[in-house]
């Protein structure tokens, strides 16, 4: 399955072009975990405050948190889903699944259905996630259950991944970010 995208609304980057700033952070994220400017990045590259900003945030919401990979990459796929970010999906589905994520689990999300799951932190991370974006509220007995499961840490840990991709998938739809080589759109 391949959805058609709408044309990107800003043109490539022109580092010619760059500021000192602008340099400076294209080099960092160069250098850094990512290795690649790439995506939403390139929109935020216009705005050197917000790219130093969001990438050094992004940077610990997506390497840096007490939530193993296969967790964090799956409140991403909930929220990639949530937004129908296509960039977002293509560049996490492969990343997921490598983290431990099975292709069932995958496949629900991508299809709306509610995934079942083999472990206990994978829905409580599901479920908070779909709730928080779905409702905009975590409901008490959702809550008490993520704290039991994931501790303190993990849960503000994770409403930060839910957020910094939720400004991912904002970014990505707004200026109709394309998808990068390969990538193929798989969201309806």
């Amino acid at each position: 399955m391949s959805t058609t995208l709408p044309p990107p609304r800003l043109p490539e980057l022109d580092l010619s072009t760059f500021s000192d700033e602008q340099k400076a952070i294209h080099a960092a994220i160069m250098s850094g975990p990512r290795g690649r400017v790439e995506g939403p990045l390139k929109v935020w590259m216009r705005s050197a405050g917000l790219a130093d900003n969001a990438q050094r945030l992004g940077a610990f919401c997506r390497f840096g948190t007490s939530l193993e990979p296969r967790l964090s990459e799956l409140a991403i796929m909930v929220t990639g889903r949530v937004w129908t970010a296509q960039f977002e999906w293509s560049v996490h589905k492969p990343i997921a699944l490598k983290a431990g994520l099975s292709e069932t689990v995958v496949e629900a999300i991508r299809t709306r259905q509610t995934p079942l799951f083999e472990h206990e932190d994978e829905r409580v991370v599901h479920d908070f996630a779909q709730a928080l974006h779905v409702h905009r509220k975590v409901p008490d007995a959702l809550y008490a259950k993520a704290i039991e499961v994931l501790g303190e840490t993990r849960v503000v840990e994770l409403v930060g991944i839910l957020g910094y991709y939720t400004l991912i998938s904002m970014t990505i739809n707004a200026f109709n970010v394309p998808l990068e080589g390969d990538q193929i759109a798989e969201l309806e």
